[in-house]
């Protein structure tokens, strides 16, 4: 029997990545572009991201920007219908938003638990089913939720954020179950420290950066484009008999 090499081209398919004007929504957005994905970019602020338009139309893939708040169910529902209409389809989802400022537990009020809560689980559940609804229709789909090491071991401070990022990956399993007959594939990436504009003003601090890197056995933070490329994977052809499934992509500090 010949053997065919594994695809992990995604040519002739449409991702909608939420939170994806910076960090590792833009990375993860440039990557499926790149991979031959054309991209509905989920934005809280539409106009945002207009470099980010021009480099995926120079990639040579069609782009289209849409406003979504992923708190806000009517941006939620109203961004994936454009992204349809424009594209009459959508193959392959990211939920990347995501907000996590630290805080002691004993400090948290009940604003910034509401708002943490608000991104992290119900933005990515909504966002999830009003998607998932397009996949259903279709009998194909690719989800990949953005998890965290901080949903597998406890970090100070970050209680609240720890507690959403463990339920997102149960999340998984559970979308992953109920959506298997469709042929969706729902799984999640689980990063570590990344450099990105949002961790800047820690991973900046040169104590708290050492402090760190030591608890990663490679030694090192990581950057977007080391959590893009698994998302890809992900959604590629390669990955097609994987669901339920969290991938650590942490360097290895939830091994110890």
């Amino acid at each position: 029997m010949k053997y065919e090499q594994p695809s992990f081209r995604l040519t002739g398919q449409v991702a909608l990545v939420t939170a994806s004007a910076r960090g590792i929504g833009k990375a993860c957005a440039l990557a499926l572009a790149q991979a031959g994905a054309d991209i509905i970019l989920g934005l809280r602020n539409k106009d945002s991201a207009q470099v980010l338009v021009r480099q995926i139309q120079t990639i040579g893939r069609d782009v289209l920007p849409v406003q979504m708040d992923v708190t806000q169910m009517q941006e939620i529902l109203e961004g994936v219908q454009a992204g349809v209409k424009h594209f009459h389809r959508i193959d392959i989802l990211v939920n990347n938003a995501g907000i996590g400022a630290p805080n002691p537990a004993e400090r948290v009020n009940e604003k910034d638990f509401d708002e943490t809560l608000a991104v992290n689980l119900k933005g990515t559940f909504f966002t999830a089913q009003a998607v998932g609804r397009v996949m259903i229709k279709q009998r194909h789909g690719r989800i990949i939720n953005i998890s965290s090491q901080a949903g597998f071991v406890a970090l100070p401070t970050e209680s609240v954020y720890c507690m959403t990022k463990a339920a997102i990956s149960h999340l998984t399993k559970c979308l992953a179950l109920e959506w298997a007959p469709y042929n969706i594939t729902v799984n999640a990436v689980a990063p570590t420290f990344i450099e990105t504009p949002g961790t800047k003003k820690w991973l900046g601090n040169r104590d708290f950066r050492k402090s760190v890197q030591k608890r990663i056995p490679l030694g090192r933070i990581g950057n977007p484009r080391e959590v893009a490329e698994p998302v890809v994977f992900l959604a590629s052809p390669a990955a097609s008999l994987i669901t339920g499934a969290t991938l650590m992509i942490d360097g290895g500090w939830t091994i110890q």
